[in-house]
């Protein structure tokens, strides 16, 4: 008897173990059933995505149209000036050998002038008395302006130089350039001392800052081909910007580009998107954006999984459980897809499960 008692306590663990095994393994089988889902009513959004950044609307690049050097700043990055502001002070800063032929010109063409002047007198007195005809007194009248012409160029060539500054009847050359927009200074390209090319018609002159009214930002980016023909102007946005994680920012396509460009081996089309409502944030250049161009939207409408649908021959096919073991294919008429969730029209139920598809290990 004591033998018997001493080799029930390890017996007795022994069962308890290979009991609470088998009823592991039966729960196992049990719940390894097939997969289902169901079908639920959720909304259901078709788009097309758009990655760049915002930028102004309009963006300026001030330049000078007198050369020098930078004398004075009257602004720094991120400042807000009102249009006809001082921006900064062009010096005139001209060589040597300018400033000497500059002065001797002037020099020159009064020297002309002068001999001109005084025989255009004396032509007078003999076209008083008949003694040259109209036509030379014309002619040497017509020198004598000309001559006068050059000197006022002359003297406002100098003028410039030396104080880069001139008024021509109504207009006013100044060395001080003015804002030509009220907005914010984005950058400034020059510091004092730099030189300064002016903007002529044969050279595109030395940029010295860039300013924008924010008031009015846009969306540059790019769309994939694959989605460009789905897309029309006006079509509503959502912007998700990267420097404010958890805010949507709403707006409307503006254009698309009837050109394509190639961007790391694949096609794609410029887009911008005019910005209606920043929802409070504070947006600023530069940006970078993922534009959630809006194709379609459907609300609370009965959806399934995608991956659960067969497509053969232009139909959609599910499968639905049939008591415990077996199941039937049913036909299903789809709708609107996200690539995620699919629109079910007709053929299945609110609430009714369908079977996942099966999948096969990999071995």
């Amino acid at each position: 008897m004591k033998f018997r008692k001493k080799h029930l306590w390890f017996i007795i663990p022994a069962v308890v173990i290979i009991a609470g095994m088998a009823l592991a393994v039966a729960g196992k089988k049990k719940t390894d059933g097939p997969k289902t889902v169901k079908v639920e009513k959720k909304n259901i959004i078709d788009k097309a995505l758009a990655v760049g950044s915002l930028e102004p609307v309009n963006e300026i690049a001030v330049k000078s149209k007198i050369s020098g050097v930078v004398g004075k700043l009257f602004v720094e990055v991120g400042d807000f000036v009102e249009k006809g502001e001082p921006l900064l002070e062009v010096k005139p800063d001209p060589t040597p050998i300018e400033l000497a032929e500059a002065k001797r010109h002037v020099e020159m063409v009064n020297i002309t002038l002068n001999t001109l002047k005084r025989e255009l007198v004396r032509n007078e007195e003999l076209k008083k008395k008949g003694l040259i005809s109209d036509y030379d007194y014309e002619v040497l009248r017509r020198q004598y302006d000309e001559a006068d012409l050059n000197r006022k160029i002359a003297e406002e060539r100098l003028q410039l130089i030396e104080k880069g500054k001139i008024k021509i009847e109504n207009t006013s050359i100044e060395s001080v350039i003015l804002s030509p927009i009220t907005g914010f200074i984005l950058e400034k390209t020059v510091n004092l001392g730099d030189p300064v090319v002016p903007l002529t018609s044969y050279q595109a002159g030395t940029e010295l800052i860039k300013m924008a009214d924010m008031k009015q930002l846009i969306f540059k980016g790019t769309v994939d081909e694959i989605d460009v023909g789905k897309i029309k102007e006006g079509m509503d946005t959502e912007l998700q910007v990267g420097a404010l994680p958890g805010k949507t920012v709403k707006g409307r396509v503006k254009l698309i580009s009837l050109k394509a460009r190639k961007q790391e081996n694949t096609t794609v089309f410029p887009v911008e998107v005019l910005i209606d409502d920043a929802q409070g944030a504070i947006l600023r250049a530069g940006f970078s954006a993922n534009a959630n161009i809006i194709i379609a939207k459907k609300d609370s409408v009965l959806s399934i999984p995608e991956r659960v649908i067969t497509f053969r021959n232009d139909s959609a096919f599910v499968r639905i459980p049939e008591g415990e073991k077996n199941s039937k294919e049913v036909y299903v008429e789809t709708g609107l897809s996200d690539a995620i969730q699919i629109e079910i029209k007709s053929g299945l139920d609110d609430g009714q499960e369908v079977l996942e598809k099966e999948t096969k290990e990999i071995t």
